[in-house]
C-alpha cells in the first residue's frame, strides 16, 4: 500500500507540474482591463492602458489577501517598489477579494506602495487564465505577468512561492529595457 501511495503521489505531482498551468502566451496581447483598486487604503481605478503609457506593468495575481504567502509577496513587492520605479514600471496585485479587504491589505501589507485590485467576480483573473476553483468560489493562482508598453505579454511566471515573482519581474523588465 505504501508503494502504491508513493506512485500515486508521484503521478499527481507530474500532472500538477505539467498540466495545471494555463497562462497566456509570451508575445500575445494582454487583455485590457480597468479594475477598482485600493492604494494606501483609498479607492482608485487602475486602468492597464493608461498605466502602459508610462512604461511596463507587472500584473500579479494572488489567491487571498492576509494569508501567509500572499502577505509575504505584497511586502516583498513593496520593498522592491523603488527598483520598479527606477525602471519606470508599475505594479498591481489582483485577487478575488472584496474592495473592503483590499483597502486594508493595501495599507497594511502593501505599505501604501502599489495598488491592489478587487476582482470578486473573477473577470480579470479569468481573462488572464489565472483562475482556479468554481464560479461560486473562484480564486486566483499565483501568476505574474510583465506587460510591455505595446500591450504585449513579455514574460509570465506561475509559482507557489512569493520571492521568485519579484525577482522574475525585475529581471524580465531589465531584459526588455536592454533590448529597447
Amino acid at each position: 500500500m505504501k508503494i502504491f501511495s508513493s506512485i500515486l503521489l508521484s503521478c499527481l505531482l507530474v500532472l500538477v507540474s505539467t498540466g495545471a498551468r494555463a497562462e497566456l502566451s509570451v508575445g500575445s496581447p494582454a487583455p485590457k482591463f480597468s479594475v477598482t483598486a485600493a492604494l494606501g487604503g483609498k479607492d482608485i481605478v487602475f486602468d492597464l492602458a493608461a498605466s502602459l503609457t508610462k512604461g511596463p506593468v507587472v500584473v500579479y495575481f494572488y489567491p487571498k489577501s492576509f494569508t501567509s504567502v500572499c502577505t509575504e509577496e505584497a511586502r516583498l513587492f513593496a520593498e522592491a517598489m523603488e527598483e520598479f520605479e527606477t525602471l519606470h514600471a508599475s505594479v498591481i496585485g489582483i485577487s478575488t477579494d472584496t474592495l473592503d479587504t483590499q483597502r486594508e491589505f493595501s495599507r497594511l501589507e502593501c505599505r501604501d506602495k502599489f495598488p491592489v485590485g478587487a476582482d470578486p467576480k473573477g473577470s480579470v483573473v479569468r481573462a488572464y487564465d489565472a483562475a482556479r476553483g468554481t464560479d461560486s468560489r473562484i480564486m486566483a493562482t499565483r501568476t505574474s505577468y510583465v506587460i510591455t508598453p505595446d500591450g504585449k505579454i513579455h514574460a509570465v511566471l506561475t509559482a507557489s512561492d512569493a520571492e521568485s515573482h519579484i525577482q522574475f519581474a525585475l529581471k524580465s523588465i531589465r531584459v526588455w529595457k536592454a533590448g529597447n
